[in-house]
């Protein structure tokens, strides 16, 4: 077996391989004489069919499993002799393709980009500000005036009452569009609750001022990107029918409010409520401190980046921005989305920060626990009710979906690591100085 360099150029690497057709054959019969204890075949005694019918029966197949293990033998020795780390999967090819025959020698072409050298990176420097927040009185009340309004029940207004923004309207409504009424948009008894934003874009705010008893001809288009496509982008009249205008009534903040909520009484809520609230503010700080950190980490080193892992980023990037732009298309038949040189950008810090995080983590030898990727994969599944048992089966047959599970718990234990050795300062600020922090992260 013979591996020959055939490209060297930044981190780009190329290699011939050849393996010669005598190799070959000797991997070929290696397998067959494994094979041949447990072969049974007609006229023959299990484990004494002659070689030769073996070879005839299954040479060509083991022929194919031979050449795989060789190439896959070659690129794992190359591999630990260079200490070359592959940014992505190599490619290879076999040279002549399907013209190879048996006899002849097995030539592949391997190339990849290897993962560059990273840089030892001074963490001593590293100085950070850890932003803290009380849940006080203020807050608390806040969110108990929130969790009334969500056990908000309605009452009838008066005879004769107009709608109000907020109100609860029962409607009759049956659509139509270019006079022919369409299947799913009719209803009966709907209790709508106005400006809620349940309906398309519009419909609400025509029975703002309406009255039980009214009829209403509601006059609406709908999105482009409308889930149901045959009326994505229609013109359509609702043809409504109100029947009742209800006033909301916000729930007493009382203990029966707290036991809607699962707790005792109205204190044990409060007690939940702020637990909950200073849980928020820690994810959320813990956020803002991590966005200073990598700021500082991606000042600190600078390295080559493999051309085809910020490719793959900016692909992603750019497919990613895209959908929130159009939040109507789940599907991904939508044609090319080119990067932008702003994705590029965002690609090659993401790139970078990603390969120093793992090599710190590699060096302070960070592992993610069986236990920890479990948590993740409960969480996970917990996004699937009923189908967990499938989701859980996906998974133990997925390395891919492990690892993309496994990549966030990685990085946060290795910022974790950084944290620990870094110098931080707490500093007790109010719930919208924290606000906006974490609403600045999204305009970097």
């Amino acid at each position: 077996m013979q591996v020959t360099e055939t490209l060297n150029e930044g981190l780009k690497r190329g290699y011939t391989i050849t393996v010669s057709a005598a190799e070959l054959d000797a991997k070929v019969e290696q397998k067959l004489l494994e094979a041949q204890p447990e072969v049974e075949i007609k006229g023959f005694r299990k484990g004494k069919v002659p070689m030769a019918i073996l070879r005839k029966q299954f040479g060509q197949r083991m022929m194919g499993d031979a050449m795989q293990d060789a190439i896959d033998g070659a690129m794992n020795e190359h591999f630990e002799k260079s200490g070359d780390r592959p940014a992505l999967q190599p490619k290879v090819e076999m040279t002549a393709g399907d013209s190879w025959k048996e006899g002849d020698d097995l030539v592949v072409s391997m190339t990849y980009e290897k993962l560059p050298e990273i840089p030892e990176a001074d963490l001593s420097g590293i100085t950070l500000e850890r932003l803290v927040v009380k849940a006080d009185e203020a807050a608390v009340t806040e969110a108990l005036d929130n969790l009334a309004k969500a056990g908000q029940s309605f009452e009838e207004r008066k005879k004769g009452s107009k709608a109000k923004d907020g109100d609860q309207v029962v409607i009759d409504f049956k659509g139509s569009v270019d006079g022919v009424e369409f299947e799913g948009g009719a209803g009966e008894d709907y209790p709508l609750v106005l400006g809620s934003g349940s309906f398309i874009p519009g419909f609400e705010e025509q029975l703002v001022g309406a009255k039980a008893g009214d009829e209403v001809s509601v006059n609406v288009t709908f999105p482009e990107a409308y889930g149901a496509a045959h009326l994505a982008g229609k013109a359509a009249v609702f043809a409504c029918t109100v029947k009742e205008v209800k006033a909301p009534k916000a729930a007493e903040i009382d203990d029966e409010l707290a036991k809607k909520f699962g707790a005792e009484t109205l204190d044990a809520l409060k007690g939940q409520i702020s637990e909950r609230l200073e849980a928020e503010y820690t994810g959320a700080s813990r956020a803002v401190m991590k966005r200073a950190l990598l700021d500082q980490l991606d000042a600190l080193v600078k390295f080559d980046l493999p051309p085809s892992l910020v490719e793959a980023e900016a692909a992603q990037i750019a497919h990613q921005l895209w959908h929130e732009e159009n939040p109507g298309v789940h599907h991904h038949d939508h044609g090319n989305i080119e990067a932008s040189d702003e994705h590029k950008t965002l690609a090659e810090r993401r790139v970078r920060l990603g390969l120093l995080l793992a090599e710190i983590g590699r060096k302070a030898e960070v592992q993610v626990t069986d236990a920890e990727l479990t948590q993740a994969v409960l969480a996970q599944a917990r996004q699937y009710p009923g189908q967990e048992r499938q989701f859980f089966e996906f998974i133990q047959k997925n390395p891919q979906a492990q690892q993309q599970l496994r990549a966030p718990i990685f990085e946060d234990k290795v910022v974790d690591h950084i944290v620990a050795g870094a110098k931080v300062s707490d500093k007790e600020v109010g719930k919208d100085d924290l606000t906006k922090a974490v609403d600045a992260l999204d305009e970097l």
